[in-house]
C-alpha cells in the first residue's frame, strides 16, 4: 500500500456470495471509515484486481465459479500488499492452516460479531504501517550505506560524500551550522536534509530569504510586533523565530542581512531569545539556526560588511558545498536523476544521453551547478525527438567555442585532423573522468571498442592516475 493511499480512506474488497452478507460487512467497513467495492465470486474479484487496487480483501471459502481458496492463489500476483481476511462458516484448523500456507494474513469463522472483522481489519491496518515504516527505514538505510545520496541530492564522488557523511553527523544536534557554497549547489536542500534527519523533523522548519524582505520589514518578519509599533501595525504579528518554535529557522543568504539585524541575530543565538517590535520585554525561543551564503564572509568582515563575531556564532559546524566543476564524475548520476523526474513530469519516455553530449557537459565550466545542470537537462528534452539525448539538444557556448577556435588557429592552423584529435583527447579524457578511470565503461561512453580506446589513450599520451584522468 502506498504512502499516498495510506493518506486517504483505505479501499476495501468484499468477496462473499450471499447478498445478505455483503450488505453487511459493506455498512459495518464503511461506517469505520473504509471505501468499499463488494462482488459476488472470485472470478470477478480478479477482474477488479487487474484495474483496482485495494489496501485490504475480505473473502469467503465457499464461492460459485471461483472459491476462495483457489482465488487465494490465483490473485498472488495481481493483489499487491493487500492482507487477505478468509472468511468461512465451515472453519476447521486444517482449513485456516491451509489458508495461511496460501498466504491469508487472517481467518474467521462464521458466524461472527462485527467487532471480530473490525479487530481483524484494524490487527491488518497496523501489520501494513509497521512494513511501510521498515520499508523507509531499510530505504534511509540503504541510502546512508550508500553514501551517494541525502536529502534528495546525488553524488558519488569523495566530495559530496563527504558532504553527506558530515550533514547526517550534525543532523543529530542542535548545533547552529553554516552552509557554503556557489549558487545552485544545493545549499537549501543540505539544510532541509538536516532539519528532517533531526530530532526536530516533527516541529516546523521555516526558510527566511534574508536578501528578499525589504530591509524595514525584516526585523518585524523575523521577530514579530506589536500592535500599534509603527503605522499600519493594527495588529500583532507572531514573528518567524516563534513560528519555527520547537524547530528549525533556516536563514538563507545571511550574508544579505543589514548590520542592526545582524546584531539581533547575535542575541538570539548567544540568549535564545527575541524581543518583537515594540516590545520592553523579550521571549525565549527554542529554534535551531541553520544559515547559508554564497559570499565570503570572511572577506564581508574585512570590508566591515558582517560582524566578525556573528560569524563565529554560525559558523560552529560549517559545510561546504563544492562547485559541480569540482566533481563532475557526478554528472552521469546527476543527468539520470534529471532525466527520470522530467520523464516523469513531462509525460516522455527519455531512455539516457548519449556519449557526445555527455563528454561536452562534463567540459562545461558551470557557473549555475546542479541548477544549471537541471535547467539545461529539461530544456532538453524538451526539445528532443529521440530517446537517447544528443548535442544537438544542448545549448550553444558561443564565447567557449570561439576560444577553442581561436586556441586551435594559433597552435594548428585550420587543420582538421589536427583538430579531430584535440577533441577526442578531450572526449576521451571527459569519459574517463565520468567513470573514475573505468576504461571499459569509458569506452561503451565513447561508442569505441575497448582495445580502440586503449590504442588511442596511449597515442594521445593520456594518463590514469587515482582514479582520475589528465
Amino acid at each position: 500500500m502506498s504512502d499516498k493511499r495510506a493518506a486517504a480512506a483505505s479501499r476495501l474488497l468484499i468477496i462473499d456470495d450471499e447478498q445478505n452478507m455483503r450488505h453487511m460487512l459493506k455498512i459495518m467497513a464503511e461506517s469505520n471509515g473504509y471505501t468499499t467495492v463488494t462482488v459476488e465470486d472470485g472470478l470477478k474479484a480478479l477482474a477488479l484486481l487487474r484495474e483496482n487496487e485495494f489496501d485490504f480483501i475480505l473473502c469467503d471459502v465457499k464461492m460459485p465459479n471461483m472459491n476462495g481458496m483457489d482465488f487465494l492463489r490465483a490473485s498472488a500476483n495481481c493483489r499487491g500488499d493487500a492482507p487477505v481476511i478468509m472468511m468461512s462458516a465451515y472453519g476447521t484448523i486444517d482449513l485456516a492452516l491451509e489458508a495461511m500456507k496460501g498466504g491469508a494474513y487472517d481467518f474467521i469463522s462464521k458466524p461472527f460479531k462485527m467487532d471480530e472483522v473490525v479487530m481483524a481489519l484494524r490487527k491488518a491496518e497496523e501489520r501494513e504501517s509497521l512494513r511501510r515504516e521498515n520499508q523507509r527505514l531499510r530505504n534511509q538505510l540503504r541510502n546512508l550505506e550508500d553514501g551517494s545520496k541525502f536529502a534528495g541530492m546525488i553524488g558519488k564522488s569523495e566530495p559530496m560524500r563527504k558532504v553527506f557523511e558530515l550533514a547526517e553527523k550534525v543532523a543529530r544536534y542542535s548545533t547552529t551550522v553554516l552552509i557554503t557554497g556557489e549558487s545552485g549547489t544545493g545549499k537549501e536542500l543540505v539544510a532541509r536534509g538536516i532539519h528532517f534527519a533531526s530530532p526536530r523533523r516533527d516541529r516546523p522548519l521555516v526558510p527566511v530569504n534574508c536578501g528578499g524582505i525589504p530591509e524595514a520589514l525584516l526585523e518585524s518578519e523575523l521577530f514579530g510586533h506589536l500592535k500599534g509599533a509603527f503605522t499600519g501595525a493594527d495588529r500583532s504579528h507572531k514573528g518567524l523565530f516563534e513560528e519555527a518554535e520547537g524547530g528549525t529557522i533556516f536563514l538563507d543568504e545571511v550574508g544579505e542581512l543589514p548590520l542592526p539585524l545582524q546584531v539581533k541575530i547575535l542575541r538570539v543565538l548567544q540568549e535564545n531569545e527575541i524581543r518583537p517590535v515594540g516590545s520592553t520585554e523579550t521571549k525565549k525561543v527554542d529554534v535551531r539556526v541553520l544559515a547559508a551564503t554564497a559570499r565570503n564572509l570572511e572577506e564581508e568582515i574585512s570590508r566591515g560588511l558582517f560582524r566578525e563575531d556573528l560569524f563565529y556564532r554560525l559558523n560552529v559546524m560549517p559545510i561546504h558545498l563544492p562547485a559541480l566543476r569540482e566533481h563532475p564524475e557526478d554528472i552521469p548520476a546527476l543527468c539520470r536523476y534529471f532525466i527520470d523526474i522530467y520523464n516523469e513530469q513531462l509525460g516522455m519516455s527519455v531512455k539516457g544521453i548519449g556519449a557526445g553530449a555527455m563528454a561536452r557537459l562534463i567540459e562545461l565550466p558551470w557557473p549555475g551547478n546542479v541548477r544549471e545542470l537541471e535547467n539545461i537537462m529539461e530544456r532538453a528534452m524538451v526539445l528532443s525527438d529521440a530517446e537517447i539525448l544528443g548535442p544537438e539538444v544542448l545549448p550553444d557556448y558561443p564565447d567557449n567555442s570561439a576560444d577553442c577556435l581561436v586556441r586551435l588557429d594559433e597552435q594548428n592552423g585550420f587543420s582538421l585532423k589536427k583538430a579531430k584529435k584535440i577533441w577526442e583527447r578531450k572526449l576521451i579524457i571527459g569519459a574517463l573522468r565520468a567513470t573514475s578511470g573505468n576504461r571499459s565503461r569509458a569506452a561503451e561512453m565513447l561508442e569505441l571498442s575497448f582495445p580502440s580506446l586503449l590504442a588511442k589513450i596511449k597515442a594521445y599520451g593520456v594518463e590514469i592516475k587515482k582514479g582520475e584522468a589528465s
